[in-house]
């Protein structure tokens, strides 16, 4: 998927509800960066010890920074990471857990929901892997959010950790995001790579070759598709007549640029939706419209149009003029 547009580039089955497993975290790590201090102390409970699965060994009323979970979770997959976290910022798991509903629902996540923060298997924690795409673009978006899985190595006290995500040590550009893995959910990955100013996410849910996979996938998305400026901020794009003015029309402009991946075969179109005409007098940068584009007779985004001039009413004739001319 690019990230920006949310073009989806290549799908397979990318709408069935699945496990994901510990990518479960991203959604933990982007409610975590939102709602905390990233430099507050967090005192570990004890129901943060002993949690199944990849574990920091955390260590009951051991004293860490949100940062240093955030690290232990995302890198090293540390599910006592995520309760830990899951406590302090939501005061109980289940409340925590909420949170991380109600971020999904705003985010239009329509087939996925959560039951825990660490993603150990429950029927109630799924989700699909254009929900995942979806879910990581918006949570890239987020800088303490990026630093976190952009991070190849990190130490925290007498912990040395390295990012389970093997892309980022071998794919240019690789930037995130989380890896995942149950008996019953199998090998999950989401990905996310940057260049040339492009960003693009992968999502592969039970695949054994993910790594291939991925470094397949991000180099189909970067090598056939480039970002292409499609309508340009301030460009000319037609008239409307104008009633009652100094002039007969006026023109319409773009109000903002429309960037969009392409690929080498394909073409759009513009449609403007414009009044029929308008009456004068009208003024410069008064909305007029919205310019639609089309990619294969589907609108792919909307820019908003603004005209370009003020044009006043016409004056009046007086009587004295009407009768003898001038």
């Amino acid at each position: 998927m690019d990230a920006s547009s949310g073009r989806i580039l290549y799908e397979k089955n990318a709408r069935d509800r699945s496990l994901i497993a510990s990518t479960t975290k991203i959604m933990t790590a982007l409610v975590v960066c939102e709602r905390c201090n990233l430099a507050d102390r967090v005192k570990i409970p004890a129901e943060a010890v002993g949690i199944e699965g990849s574990s920091l060994y955390l260590k009951e009323g051991e004293i860490l920074t949100v940062q240093d979970l955030l690290y232990g979770m995302m890198l090293h997959s540390g599910n006592d990471a995520a309760v830990a976290l899951a406590i302090y910022c939501g005061g109980t798991e289940a409340d925590f857990v909420a949170m991380m509903n109600e971020k999904a629902a705003r985010l239009g996540l329509r087939d996925t929901h959560y039951a825990n923060p660490n993603g150990l298997d429950h029927d109630g924690n799924y989700s699909t892997a254009l929900d995942l795409a979806r879910l990581a673009a918006c949570a890239l978006e987020n800088e303490d959010f990026l630093r976190t899985v952009s991070c190849r190595t990190v130490t925290i006290g007498n912990r040395s950790l390295r990012n389970h995500n093997r892309l980022l040590f071998s794919y240019d550009g690789a930037i995130g995001v989380k890896t995942g893995y149950t008996k019953a959910a199998g090998r999950i990955l989401v990905s996310a790579a940057e260049r040339d100013g492009r960003r693009l996410v992968a999502v592969t849910i039970n695949a054994p070759d993910d790594w291939n996979d991925h470094t397949a996938l991000l180099d189909y998305g970067f090598s056939c598709y480039q970002r292409a400026l499609l309508v340009e901020r301030g460009s000319h794009l037609g008239t409307v007549p104008l009633a009652g003015g100094a002039s007969a029309s006026v023109g319409v402009t773009a109000g903002e640029d429309f960037w969009f991946p392409m690929g080498a075969a394909e073409t759009y179109t513009v449609d403007l939706e414009l009044p029929v005409f308008v009456y004068a007098p009208v003024t410069a940068g008064e909305r007029a419209g919205t310019a639609s584009v089309r990619i294969g007779g589907a609108v792919v985004g909307t820019v908003p149009l603004y005209y370009e001039e003020t044009v006043p009413q016409a004056l009046r004739r007086g009587l004295i003029e009407k009768l003898f001319g001038g």
